[in-house]
């Protein structure tokens, strides 16, 4: 049974401030010494480190495309388990979701799963009346989508406030906070969205405490805590990563971390310590070598085009990473990593595991994918079908190697990746605990060696 209170942080459109709002509200509400589980609606990485910043706790990504949604209430309830408070942060529009699949992975399916109250974004710098209709349409579109209440962003004055608020009386929905335009606030941005914790340090600090000073001085915690306990209780069960796992060596498995290496859902980490291994996180851009003992690498996703030069100059890991991969040691690399094994990266030498290149390119890459494993690897057996999601600016030449990791059935079919020896390499994210059987065969193949 999950009682937990929980609020869903939505918008009618991507800009209006949700994750400004959502993380003040997450860093206010701790500031008052609750204990706040973060949630991310979608695939995204970059805002939960934001979330964990505010928080202490791990960012969850709440996925109903890649894991399905009968998975959704019960990794609620684990990232949750013992929290006073729960705040999801929508992906896009309120009632956007997964192209041509209807409301599947948007946040309106996400807060109905959870039976949340959802809390309006309202970018209002360009209307004023108007808002009240705005608001409207998206309380009435689906009667099962409760939004409880409305935040104003981007509020110009104090007559511009009481416009809004004039309309808005008549909506029947109260207005929670309102929250002035202020750049200061801003954080900054590149080519697949905000800049990671990671990268920023002190300044993310920072940008957290004014995110959470400024929801603090313009909303109403009170009442929003108050629309948080009225979601009523899920009688769902946690999931859990646990498997019963009989006492063996553990494995060690090496993860790239790091600010290159940013990209990485909380639970895969759980899934393989509880499939039996030992994780130990390394950074590329600053270790000379690998985990001492390392039987298997996962190299997840980032921004290593942006640290091309330092990863490349890090010969004697990139030799290690080599040395690894040729022993038929089981290595799982998503994006950032399979750039990482590429010979070279934007003119920079990376480890040359694989025969291709990569560089930055125009074209952005993003969406769900749904997929099949072309190969035998230490992620999957050929036949095994998976949901996935692509995310870059980059390409690779070639994009495919004699033995494909995955054949493509979305948007268009086609091969991608690369299986040799023991490395499994693709652009595909995927979300394991859809699948837990894939950390246990990785572990098992580590333990084989």
């Amino acid at each position: 049974m999950v009682t937990v209170p929980r609020l869903v942080i939505a918008a009618p459109a991507s800009g209006s401030g949700k994750t400004t709002v959502a993380t003040g509200l997450m860093a206010a509400f701790t500031a008052r010494g609750l204990a706040v589980s973060p949630h991310k609606v979608g695939p995204d990485y970059i805002d939960p480190g934001y979330h964990s910043l505010a928080t202490g706790r791990p960012g969850r990504n709440l996925d109903a495309y890649m894991c399905g949604t009968d998975l959704i209430a019960p990794l609620f309830a684990h990232g949750s388990a013992e929290c006073d408070l729960a705040v999801v942060e929508g992906v896009m529009g309120l009632y956007d979701g997964a192209s041509g699949q209807g409301e599947l992975a948007s946040t309106a399916q996400v807060a109905k799963l959870l039976r949340a109250p959802v809390v309006l974004v309202v970018d209002a710098s360009s209307q004023s009346r108007s808002v009240a209709a705005l608001v409207h349409g998206f309380a009435s579109w689906d009667p099962e989508v409760r939004i409880g209440g409305v935040i104003l962003n981007k509020v110009a004055s104090d007559r511009h406030e009481a416009l809004l608020r004039d309309a808005l009386d008549e909506s029947g929905l109260p207005v929670l906070g309102v929250l002035r335009r202020a750049p200061q606030v801003a954080t900054p941005s590149r080519h697949l969205g905000l800049v990671p914790v990671a990268e920023r340090q002190g300044d993310a600090v920072d940008a957290v405490r004014a995110m959470g000073e400024r929801v603090r001085a313009g909303c109403d915690l009170d009442a929003l805590m108050a629309l948080a306990r009225s979601a009523p209780a899920l009688a769902d069960e946690a999931w859990e990563p646990a498997y019963a796992v009989v006492e063996r060596p553990r494995p060690v498995v090496a993860v790239a971390g790091g600010a290159a290496f940013t990209f990485a859902y909380a639970e895969h980490a759980e899934l393989l310590t509880a499939a039996g291994a030992e994780v130990v996180v390394f950074d590329p851009l600053r270790d000379e070598k690998l985990p001492a003992d390392t039987a298997g690498l996962v190299i997840g996703g980032g921004f290593p085009e942006m640290y091309a030069p330092e990863l490349s100059a890090n010969e004697p890991l990139r030799r290690a990473v080599t040395e690894l991969a040729l022993s038929d040691a089981p290595v799982a690399a998503e994006c950032a990593g399979l750039l990482y094994l590429a010979r070279e990266l934007d003119g920079k030498p990376m480890c040359g595991v694989l025969d291709a290149t990569a560089r930055m390119s125009e074209r952005l890459t993003l969406g769900y994918r749904q997929a099949v494993a072309v190969s035998d690897s230490p992620l999957a057996v050929a036949g095994t079908r998976t949901r996935g999601h692509e995310f870059h600016r980059t390409a690779l030449e070639p994009g495919a190697g004699p033995a494909p990791a995955w054949g493509m059935h979305q948007p268009q079919r086609r091969v991608e990746g690369y299986v040799q020896r023991g490395v499994h390499a693709s652009y595909l994210h995927t979300h394991w605990a859809a699948s837990p059987e894939v950390a246990r065969r990785f572990v098992e193949h580590c333990r084989a060696r």
